[in-house]
């Protein structure tokens, strides 16, 4: 005699998925709890002059993105960037998105294209009726609300990683190329080379003016490890009539694993003291974001930016 499978009822099922749900929103709310107390220690231990809310692919978390927006800067006295994107993001859900912010009081907004929803390494593509690119959603949210948004853009000192093209290993770079380039471990420990060439950067730089010209505010770079790079970064921006503050995207990595995952995916130029530092002891690697505050102010990077709320 056979075996019968005994499949669970759909009464099961839906308890086994409610169940689910309620741990799931049980584990968020904790989370969202934790956040605002590490919000609050935050904004009194070092005062910062704003604070990022990041945006999830689609407006997947606009609802908790909003509430915290609102929460810095009406429990805690912060001025909130409130980062929106373009994947899976109709024009109407931009609209209706930028409104809810401005009832909220919210205005200042990160302009960005955002990751293809399948991580750095897919393919991004417009969905229908959205944008497609950064460059869109700033001409649109300026169409719309005129100036009522500081708009931030994102700048890439070493180029965005969909303009970086491996280097062979007897080929010779620009100076400028050698002092953007970068060397990558991949998953198999494998070494490589990426740096955005000098043709595809002259792109990047004239991309980041259409943007500013279109009404962005301020730029934000990507996380660099190399102070140098977002000193090049910045003077190349000067000589290309990109007058707007720049503020550096100085990250703190906090585990040694989280700094090999991060620079790997974004192939970021890793200088060999720095790397060095890591493999002794992660706490040695976090001094470098302080030693690259100290190294790029001098040169100009912009201290502070935002409009206040109100």
């Amino acid at each position: 005699m056979g075996v019968r499978r005994v499949l669970p009822s759909q009464n099961s099922r839906e308890q086994s998925s409610a169940a689910l749900s309620n741990r799931r929103n049980a584990l968020l709310a904790k989370g969202v709890e934790n956040l605002k107390g590490r919000i609050e220690r935050m904004q009194k231990g070092l005062n910062p002059v704003f604070g990022d809310i990041t945006w999830g692919a689609g407006g997947s978390t606009s609802e908790l993105t909003l509430e915290l927006s609102k929460a810095m800067q009406d429990d805690y006295g912060l001025v909130t960037n409130m980062h929106l994107t373009c994947t899976n993001m109709p024009a109407e859900a931009v609209h209706t998105a930028l409104e809810e912010a401005k009832a909220a009081g919210i205005r200042n907004i990160v302009a960005l294209r955002g990751d293809p929803p399948n991580g750095l390494d897919g393919e991004w593509t417009a969905v229908t009726g959205g944008f497609a690119c950064a460059l869109d959603l700033v001409k649109f949210i300026r169409k719309e609300h005129g100036d009522f948004f500081n708009i931030t853009v994102a700048g890439y000192p070493e180029g965005h990683p969909n303009a970086l093209s491996s280097v062979e290993d007897d080929e010779v770079l620009s100076e400028a190329e050698e002092r953007r380039v970068a060397s990558v471990v991949g998953p198999d420990g494998e070494r490589t080379r990426w740096v955005c060439r000098d043709d595809a950067y002259a792109k990047e730089m004239a991309y980041l003016k259409a943007k500013v010209d279109a009404g962005a505010d301020c730029v934000f770079t990507q996380m660099f490890l190399d102070p140098e790079t977002f000193v090049d970064f910045q003077t190349n921006c000067r000589e290309a009539g990109i007058n707007v503050p720049i503020v550096p995207g100085v990250m703190c990595l906090n585990a040694y694993g989280g700094f090999c995952r991060m620079t790997s995916a974004c192939k970021t130029r890793v200088p060999e003291v720095a790397r060095v530092s890591s493999l002794r002891c992660c706490s040695r690697a976090l001094g470098n974001p302080l030693k690259s505050c100290e190294n790029i102010c001098p040169a100009g990077a912009a201290p502070e930016t935002g409009r206040s709320q109100g």
